[in-house]
């Protein structure tokens, strides 16, 4: 049984939590399951490291991030395998998330080194100041279940390279590499405190942290409800927030776009992770003169895609993390059939596979702006196609959502590119293809988020400045 990551020990708890592979619906794993008790526990650790962490000179936190870094490196294929197990996730696609965790510890530990402190005189030139930049304190941390170990890496970096303790809450979902890293720092002899890894039940663990006025900041990768339920159970303190939430991201095709790269991009982002990706395309407005020929390049690409387990095999999906997943993206798509849209492929359980929660590669066309499908993130593998005709018609329509996470423009015209990027409410836009990085800015407007993941931006949500201003008379 995997065991809570605590003032860095390995601990034990009451009770257990069983992993289920959504692949084959087979028990992968058990965890410690945590309860107020351990989450209050964390807390007070998180807080107990705080002083010595922060105060620490940053090359030698630095030279934490790059043993654990190594540590990482010598455990790649343990962690993966943990990903593919507790999520039924493509290897290829396990190994993605991986990486990331190597290139946030890279890239922050190089970033942190811009945030020194500044010196500056002021205007009447009777004092010297002083800029500098100090951890904002302990982090509470929510881990959606998608990519466990890429939204890990989002987190982890910045936290350890600006001196904040971090308290780890994966999801329950796919517990199992976050329980694992928690194994690597508690064998390098990370200092206790430094970083918490605790799961157990939503209301309790997520609640007990909010509530608590130990964070001086709470960050989350999740849904806008759980985001605003997070930040209303915080308000017993000020905390800082960073959020990264709900999408409803447009894809606009137009008619001089490179079709096949388009259907490319869309079909490769809407089919990787089984479509359960905060940002990837959820309606695709395609124009009117090639709607037709559109949705047939797409239809033909969904049924070229391998879906499957076998880490030996070219798989190119796996399943929907659980059975009520799969039962909410079935629904979807019966009422988008009743609601009028045209099923062109797809639906319910792929050809030769009825076991766990594979569901097959969907694509519908003539669906409309009021449709059920249209209006809520599908977060299954599932295309929606849209026809418009009219430029300021599409850009009001891809607007008129309150999620503001991303969107994609498919043109060859640089000059209609710039004026869909200008007017998408979106905190990315992408034309004519599809690039994220930790280098890379990635946040929301609206209601998709506050602050921002990855890029040096981060690292402000970890750090507060702070003026020291000294007389020179």
């Amino acid at each position: 049984m995997k065991k809570l990551y605590i003032g860095g020990e390995l601990r034990t708890s009451k009770n257990s939590f069983k992993v289920i592979n959504p692949a084959n619906d087979e028990v992968v794993g058990e965890i410690a399951w945590g309860d107020e008790s351990d989450a209050c526990s964390a807390l007070k650790s998180a807080d107990e490291a705080l002083p010595y962490w922060s105060s620490m000179p940053v090359e030698e936190r630095v030279a934490w991030m790059h043993k654990l870094r190594d540590a990482l490196i010598n455990k790649e294929e343990y962690l993966i395998e943990c990903i593919h197990l507790e999520m039924g996730k493509a290897w290829h696609s396990a190994k993605e998330d991986f990486s990331m965790l190597l290139d946030s510890l890279n890239f922050y530990s190089e970033a942190i080194y811009q945030y020194q402190p500044k010196h500056f005189d002021d205007k009447d030139s009777t004092f010297r100041h002083t800029m500098t930049y100090e951890s904002v304190g302990v982090v509470v941390a929510y881990l959606a279940w998608n990519f466990p170990l890429l939204n890990l890496a989002y987190k982890i970096g910045p936290a350890m390279a600006s001196g904040c303790p971090i308290v780890i809450k994966p999801s329950f979902k796919a517990p199992l590499s976050t329980y694992a890293f928690g194994e690597i720092c508690a064998e390098i002899g990370l200092p206790k405190g430094v970083i918490n890894i605790v799961c157990g039940d939503d209301a309790i663990i997520g609640d007990t942290l909010s509530r608590s006025v130990i964070p001086g900041m709470i960050t989350l990768i999740g849904s806008t409800q759980t985001g605003l339920h997070v930040m209303k159970t915080g308000s017993t303190s000020i905390k800082r927030y960073s959020m990264e939430l709900g999408g409803n991201a447009p894809a606009i095709v137009c008619s001089d776009a490179d079709l096949d790269l388009a259907a490319d991009i869309i079909c490769g982002v809407k089919f990787a992770n089984a479509g359960q990706i905060c940002v990837t395309p959820n309606r695709v407005f395609v124009e009117a003169s090639i709607h037709d020929s559109f949705c047939q390049k797409l239809v033909g690409r969904a049924e070229r895609v391998k879906v499957g387990f076998d880490r030996n095999a070219p798989v190119d999906m796996g399943p929907l993390i659980d059975k009520s997943a799969w039962e909410r993206v079935d629904a979807n798509v019966k009422k988008a059939i009743s609601e009028g849209g045209i099923l062109l492929t797809g639906g319910g359980y792929p050809k030769g596979i009825e076991r766990g929660s594979f569901y097959a590669p969907t694509v519908f066309s003539h669906i409309e702006d009021h449709m059920t499908i249209a209006r809520e993130e599908m977060f299954g593998p599932v295309i929606s196609v849209l026809s418009f005709t009219s430029e300021e018609d599409v850009i009001k329509r891809a607007n008129a959502t309150e999620a503001g996470l991303s969107s994609f423009i498919f043109t060859n015209d640089d000059k209609k590119a710039e004026k869909f990027a200008n007017a998408l409410q979106f905190g990315e836009v992408q034309v004519n293809g599809i690039k994220y990085g930790i280098d890379l800015m990635h946040g929301g407007l609206k209601q998709s988020g506050i602050g921002c993941d990855c890029s040096e931006l981060a690292l402000e949500d970890y750090l507060t400045p702070k003026r020291i201003s000294k007389s020179i008379r």
